[in-house]
């Protein structure tokens, strides 16, 4: 993959998950900023999940109160390099937890 198809593949997944959060319905006030390429989720207790682009490694990084994760695109997904889970997954996880109501992609 070059720069330009990560580009695209990493701006695609932010803007899938802000138009997401868009469309919540649930419960729980999740904020969601995107500023140079680092998507912010902050949540009413103060805490936040933070998701950027590592354009050296072609990777997403995932940072939440539970880890950090680091993802590589494989086959159409975007996949944790350690455990192997999918991004969406654990990041609904991670909202999940943080916001305490349930989520889902």
């Amino acid at each position: 993959m070059n720069d330009s198809e990560f580009h695209q593949l990493a701006e695609a997944l932010l803007g899938s998950i802000e138009e997401h959060l868009d469309n919540y319905d649930g419960d729980a006030d999740i904020d969601c900023e995107i500023n140079g390429g680092v998507m912010t989720l902050s949540f009413e207790d103060g805490s936040k999940i933070i998701i950027n682009k590592q354009e050296a490694f072609h990777q997403i990084w995932l940072a939440t109160k539970q880890g950090g994760y680091h993802y590589d695109y494989k086959q159409g997904e975007w996949v944790c390099d350690r455990s192997g889970n999918e991004f969406k997954n654990q990041l609904a996880e991670a909202i999940a937890f943080q916001s305490q109501q349930p989520f889902s992609f």
